[in-house]
């Protein structure tokens, strides 16, 4: 598809379209872990795989339909921060006058009642994250460092119970984000507009430097779409997630190259 192309290319009916594939997804999502009846704290270790089996790849494809959805949107850059004044004594220290030394205050330091704690309020529940996780890397390899153990090894219950909250905490930020795509789209324009003020903020200060010292530190930031293939890819389809994330993979990329053309 070429730049002419893509100005008639019906980008929220591609949207609205990989959306709905989507939440058809989660819904199987909110079968498989229990929250169609309030969420389960523990699942059998094969189910925990098959949630995970889907998640990831409809994480990834949610998070480049967010970045398809964010074309286009301009934000302001942020108003850089006032530095905070500094106190009286903490103008004396800096100067000099002033120095503190420790003092030992013996029984002074015993321990005093503490006040009843307020009771915790309901854990809040993630934001859906609008980068990739980077990828990990065995930087120990196999080369006798991890040797493979010679008597085997006993396979994992796959009727064990296994911890699903975090997992159902992932599910249903999945399908908040999916409810929500403007408001995740700002925040990805947010995102790249402090982005791109630090980055420039950084090559101003490193301007004098020459030679490799001077590379931005803004460049080591994590990237929203990480290099290769995104997390969840499969060589081979096995499930309809799998072709949906590679849609939405294409749609992600060719939406940013008109962006920056």
């Amino acid at each position: 598809m070429t730049t002419a192309q893509g100005h008639t290319f019906d980008w929220p009916g591609a949207v609205a379209r990989n959306r709905a594939a989507l939440l058809r997804i989660v819904a199987v999502l909110f079968a498989y872990a229990g929250l169609d009846e309030g969420g389960a704290d523990a699942v059998p270790r094969r189910v925990w795989r098959m949630i995970l089996r889907l998640l990831r790849p409809a994480e990834a494809a949610a998070r480049r339909l967010i970045v398809v959805a964010a074309r286009g949107i301009e934000v302001a850059p942020p108003k850089p921060r006032p530095e905070k004044p500094l106190t009286g004594i903490e103008r004396l220290v800096a100067a000099g006058v002033l120095t503190f030394h420790e003092v030992n205050l013996g029984l002074a330091r015993a321990p005093q009642s503490q006040p009843a704690r307020p009771e915790k309020s309901a854990p809040v529940l993630p934001t859906f994250p609008l980068t990739d996780p980077p990828r990990r890397f065995d930087t120990k390899a196999w080369d006798d460092k991890r040797p493979f153990p010679q008597d085997g090894f006993d396979l994992a219950d796959a009727d064990e119970d296994v911890d699903a909250r975090h997992l159902c905490h992932r599910i249903v930020a999945l399908k908040r984000a999916l409810d929500d795509l403007d408001t995740h789209a700002r925040r990805l324009a947010r995102r790249q507009a402090r982005r791109d003020l630090a980055t420039a903020s950084t090559g101003q200060r490193l301007a004098a430097y020459d030679g490799e010292e001077a590379k931005l530190k803004g460049a080591n930031r994590r990237q929203i779409l990480r290099l290769g293939h995104p997390p969840g890819h499969r060589r081979l389809p096995s499930h309809a997630v799998d072709d949906l994330l590679r849609d939405c993979h294409a749609l992600a990329l060719q939406a940013m190259r008109l962006d920056t053309s």
